[in-house]
């Protein structure tokens, strides 16, 4: 059994962090901006900080900010985000809203006219008009850093705006910072029974394209799926996106917790990368998050560390509709925060492995990255989620995924054979022949990851790593 541990405590000072890290995030579209309100809101209450980015002079805590927020020596912190969409109305939003003091007015980025579900149109005409300032505003956030490493870059790939201009946006940031710093999505992918537009396959499949070659981590994420968790485990009959992207939030909000409360051996989003990513193009992950508890269950539970994680374990907590009974882990990390030690966390994944229902491809037996975070998750006032003693957020590479794959191709197959609306694809520039490209390009991935799932064969297994 083999499984490493970071563990990480608070020793720096509010507004300190020297020579930490920094984190630019990308909030692209409708869904990208709505997510990053909800992880904006939960950040703030996480590191004290006050709607108008002022740190609350009764919290005495020790923070590192500097990974996400930038000092503007006046006793204010602006958060390192470009928000960008192609209407104005969600945006707007944020201008008008509880935190508009909190952003940078040039980072808010909106047009006029929307990408009407086309991701033609957010890719080579309207989007195209809004490459060069948004990449302006990006340079100008790194510029302003002293280590940057990476960029987190949130949007939907089922609409026009976050496939196509996010798909434009990947490809700059591919060409101006290499493949140096970190690109880290968190994609939300079209949902099998919930539909927002009829041609979501088509943008599925040729942002997947994108998402596949320009970055480095994706994480997938599913409307449905968390609909379904926010219903049946926070009881909430009809669910809004708000309640869904504050669930969603959490997941960041651990994914990045050894980055902003110090202190961690091992702690930055690449060591994630290292550890859950086996070859360059396997690198969509599942996600998972527990305990999820409402205000008024909270006062009367009480989870040990291997429940949650058996918890985390379970088909219907993941954030995407795929079954990973279907497949095969190929590696799993862990975060846990709160009121964790070693030797809980230890015995918990040795529980885990000796769950029958839970299988690790043959070639990565114990393929566990734990990490251990002693501050506690937070709850914004007024939000669904109870605050809890201890957490745990899981991110796992697993062959299941492909299964989310497989449903988008094939609802893409069934259009494009008989080439329904591909003409209003064409009437904005995009060429024909992007369409058969990346549908192949997907088709490869998901025989990829049909490769991973079967049995290590000896005599194959050179062929198979110098063809990866």
């Amino acid at each position: 059994l083999q499984f490493l541990y970071f563990i990480g405590n608070t020793h720096t000072k509010k507004g300190g962090g020297g020579g930490m890290s920094e984190v630019i995030t990308l909030h692209i579209g409708q869904a990208g901006c709505q997510i990053g309100n909800a992880c904006w809101e939960l950040l703030c209450w996480e590191h004290g900080l006050r709607a108008n980015g002022c740190a609350d002079p009764d919290d005495d805590e020790d923070y590192r900010l500097s990974t996400f927020f930038s000092d503007l020596g006046t006793g204010k912190y602006s958060p390192r985000s470009v928000y960008v969409d192609l209407e104005p109305t969600v945006i707007d939003e944020v201008r008008t809203g509880t935190y508009r003091h909190l952003f940078h007015p040039d980072n808010l980025i909106s047009g006029k006219e929307d990408a009407a579900n086309n991701y033609s149109r957010g890719y080579s005409t309207v989007g195209k008009e809004f490459k060069d300032v948004t990449m302006d505003r990006i340079r100008r956030l790194t510029e302003d850093c002293t280590s940057l490493q990476g960029f987190m870059i949130f949007n939907a790939i089922g609409g026009g705006t976050g496939s196509g201009l996010g798909s434009l946006l990947l490809e700059r940031l591919s060409v101006e910072y290499g493949p140096k710093k970190l690109k880290f999505g968190f994609a939300v992918y079209p949902s099998p029974n919930i539909s927002t537009a009829v041609v979501e396959p088509y943008n599925s499949v040729l942002a997947g394209h994108s998402l596949l070659e320009h970055t480095d981590v994706a994480v997938v994420l599913d409307n449905d799926a968390v609909y379904d968790i926010v219903r049946r485990k926070l009881g909430i009959e009809m669910p809004t996106y708000t309640n869904l992207n504050r669930l969603m939030a959490q997941v960041v909000s651990s994914a990045t917790a050894s980055l902003r409360f110090g202190g961690s051996l091992n702690e930055d989003l690449v060591e994630l990368q290292t550890n859950l990513v086996p070859y360059p193009r396997i690198h969509f992950l599942l996600s998972s998050y527990a305990p999820i508890l409402s205000v008024e269950k909270a006062y009367h539970e009480s989870f040990s560390p291997q429940e949650i994680t058996t918890t985390a374990f379970e088909p219907s907590s993941m954030m995407a509709k795929c079954d990973p009974r279907h497949g095969k882990y190929m590696a799993c990390c862990l975060m846990y925060r709160g009121d964790v030690v070693p030797k809980d966390v230890g015995a918990a994944v040795c529980m885990i492995k000796t769950n029958r229902t839970i299988e690790f491809v043959d070639w990565c037996p114990g393929g566990f990255k734990c990490g251990i975070n002693y501050q506690a998750p937070a709850a914004v006032p007024g939000g669904d989620l109870a605050r809890v003693q201890r957490s745990v957020c899981m991110l796992s590479n697993s062959t299941a995924v492909a299964e989310v794959f497989a449903r988008i191709d094939h609802k893409f197959d069934l259009l494009y054979s008989k080439k329904a609306f591909v003409h209003w694809y064409i009437r904005e520039g995009m060429e024909e022949g992007m369409f058969s490209e990346a549908r192949e390009d997907t088709a490869s991935l998901e025989k990829d990851y049909e490769e991973l799932g079967e049995d290590y064969d000896e005599e194959e297994g050179e062929e198979d790593i110098e063809e990866y």
